[in-house]
């Protein structure tokens, strides 16, 4: 008797010690839901919300620290080395990253699971040929890419937004042709060629939505590193351009001012950190329920 209830104890306990577990993930979770929310919210709102226009100069308050540590009201985050606002660059920053990282994401998506669906479908010489691209793609570094077409082409917002979206649109067609090559011989889908159903409307009633978890979760953890990329490039002055502004050129401007006026670089990237971070714990979420929630996990 005794060991049955001990063994039953144990299991309560356990799973009991589990849930406990999960308090924190959950709380974790909700928390970058809610970042990336405000984010969202503050770029659609950025002209709105914002106190001063990000370009403009006040020398007379030039280098003013924060308020917590001895600055004024009027610049919350203190100012610049040309009396800029910090709290009103942010803002837009935050916009213009925010434009870059989930355009960047959407072409990079669009593109690659679009050209996995057509190697799946087509096979043959399509197939190899797109696979071809796909391991190019992958042996390349893309900062050398990215700089031979900023070089040829020069830079603006459009042009920069879809040089993002060649970054990592190979995984995403592997992964999207792999699924489409398991959901193709599903009995559904046969019945539906029987019918003699368009290729079009079978995949596009059929073959995405069950692709559609697994994609949405590798263009979640895409936009992590697309976030990250556009800050790096626009730090190493590859990316956005003035008079225009983003959290990688905030970084890259204050770095100079580091011993003297900290805040001018410590706010973008705290920024930079705060979204990515909520970014990966919103990607491993979904990965986590992605086996329960997806009708094909494997390749």
């Amino acid at each position: 008797m005794s060991a049955a209830w001990e063994t039953t104890w144990s299991i309560f306990h356990s799973s009991k010690s589990r849930r406990d577990c999960r308090k924190p993930l959950k709380i974790g979770l909700y928390g970058a839901l809610i970042w990336i929310a405000g984010c969202l919210l503050i770029a659609a709102l950025a002209q709105v919300i914002s106190p001063y226009h990000p370009a403009q100069i006040s020398l007379d308050a030039r280098l003013s620290p924060p308020l917590f540590f001895g600055g004024t009201i009027e610049h919350l985050l203190g100012t610049d080395e040309l009396g800029r606002d910090v709290l009103a660059r942010l803002i837009y920053s935050n916009q213009i990253s925010m434009l870059v990282a989930v355009g960047g994401t959407f072409i990079s998506t669009l593109l690659g699971v679009s050209l996995g669906f057509l190697a799946a479908e087509l096979g043959g010489l399509i197939d190899e040929g797109v696979m071809a691209l796909v391991d190019m793609q992958a042996a390349v570094p893309f900062m050398m890419t990215a700089l031979l077409v900023i070089t040829i082409f020069g830079n603006s917002l459009a042009l920069f937004v879809c040089l993002v979206g060649l970054h990592g649109w190979e995984r995403h067609a592997r992964i999207a042709r792999g699924l489409a090559l398991t959901a193709r011989n599903r009995l559904h889908v046969a019945a539906a060629r029987t019918y003699n159903a368009s290729r079009v409307h079978i995949y596009a009633r059929h073959i995405l939505p069950a692709c559609a978890p697994t994609i949405v979760v590798g263009m979640t953890l895409g936009l992590t590193e697309t976030v990250l990329l556009e800050s790096t490039l626009s730090f190493l002055g590859l990316g956005i351009q003035p008079p225009m502004s983003s959290l990688g050129n905030m970084v890259g401007y204050g770095r100079d001012y580091l011993m003297t006026a900290w805040w001018i670089a410590l706010a973008p990237g705290l920024v930079i950190a705060a979204t990515a971070i909520a970014l990966m714990t919103i990607g491993e979420a979904l990965r986590q329920t992605g086996p329960r929630t997806a009708s094909f996990t494997s390749i």
